[in-house]
């Protein structure tokens, strides 16, 4: 059995070939970034314009390096939300239209479930399993109790985490996709030079917020008059980074408390999404989850960032339990991951 994924919710366009067995037979990405990075981030109508001058030729070329043709799918799935519209409208499209002309089920997944289900691609992750999903548009914390059943224990009440290291990247002119900068800076920086603010942190409940820390890195730069020498990007970059590693430690700990007191016998605890590409975020996980004789999973880089694979398994996953749409299925500009699924 074969699903074709395809992924064009933001700024990367991709399509990859899954079969039965979880076995990844290819998975092509274009990244649009030399598009984007004079802006200082993604632009919607250019990400448009671009996947659709992109679209056929990646989703030729995954199934040419999966060795298949059209007329060897069973199905075909699409991000079909949330993301940027236009974008997501080029590869629900796409992937509509292989379905009619192939005569095959047409799979919308949510792009958020793509990233909470990708590591049970290569890890025996099982139902339930708490989940911190965090990246450049969103940070929440679930529990993922099955294929479309997730419970919110907390979420961003303003900025999503990625959005964040963007932002102060830019703000220290590191470079484009931020998050990567600032780990790289921050791996020699000192982190206790400057005091950030950890907003929320002792707050009885799982809610992020990272809006203040933003605001705090500005005005620290403002403070030091805009001159800032490379040891003033890396010690910030440190400072910055170990105050969101810290706000997601107070943030998981309680989660994981609340977590085990739901489900005593449950022993996973997976980070995914683009920011758990994050080596220092990954380690404090690693770190919460052996203190609390839990089983740590993360995605490797390639499928925490976005990609086809891990929308054409959460396809698979979906397809064996019999949840296929219909060709009127609308993409979706927002689609929070925790609301009724089988009805939005």
């Amino acid at each position: 059995m074969y699903i074709l994924g395809i992924e064009s919710s933001c700024d990367e366009t991709a399509a990859a070939v899954i079969n039965e067995n979880k076995e990844i037979l290819s998975s092509v990405v274009w990244t649009q970034l030399d598009e984007h990075k004079k802006f200082g981030g993604v632009v919607p109508e250019i990400a448009a314009r671009a996947h659709l001058e992109k679209i056929d030729e990646i989703v030729t070329k995954a199934l040419d390096t999966a060795k298949i043709s059209f007329s060897d799918l069973n199905a075909v799935a699409a991000a079909a939300g949330p993301g940027l519209i236009g974008g997501v409208i080029v590869g629900v499209m796409t992937a509509k239209a292989i379905a009619a002309v192939n005569n095959i089920p047409f799979i919308a997944v949510n792009h958020l479930e793509g990233h909470a289900l990708a590591a049970r691609i290569l890890y025996p992750v099982n139902f339930p399993f708490l989940l911190l999903l965090t990246s450049g548009g969103h940070c929440q914390i679930l529990e993922v109790l099955g294929v479309g059943k997730y419970q919110k224990l907390g979420a961003t009440i303003d900025d999503a985490a990625g959005e964040a290291f963007d932002k102060v990247a830019k703000m220290l002119n590191l470079g484009y996709p931020g998050g990567p900068w600032v780990e790289k800076y921050a791996l020699n920086g000192n982190p206790d030079r400057f005091s950030l603010p950890r907003p929320l942190k002792g707050k009885n409940n799982c809610d992020f917020s990272f809006s203040g820390l933003k605001t705090a890195v500005r005005h620290l730069i403002e403070k030091l008059e805009n001159n800032l020498s490379e040891n003033d990007k890396a010690d910030i970059s440190a400072a910055f980074q170990k105050a969101v590693v810290d706000v997601m430690k107070d943030r998981m700990t309680k989660a994981i408390n609340i977590f085990k007191s739901h489900f005593p016998e449950a022993k996973d605890v997976v980070v995914a999404g683009g920011v758990a590409a994050n080596s220092a975020i990954r380690s404090m996980i690693l770190d919460l989850a052996q203190e609390n004789q839990l089983i740590f999973s993360a995605p490797p880089p390639n499928l925490c960032t976005d990609n086809a694979a891990m929308i054409a398994y959460a396809a698979l996953e979906r397809f064996n339990l019999g949840l296929i749409n219909t060709l009127d299925f609308k993409p979706r500009p927002r689609w929070p991951l925790y609301e009724n699924y089988e009805q939005s």
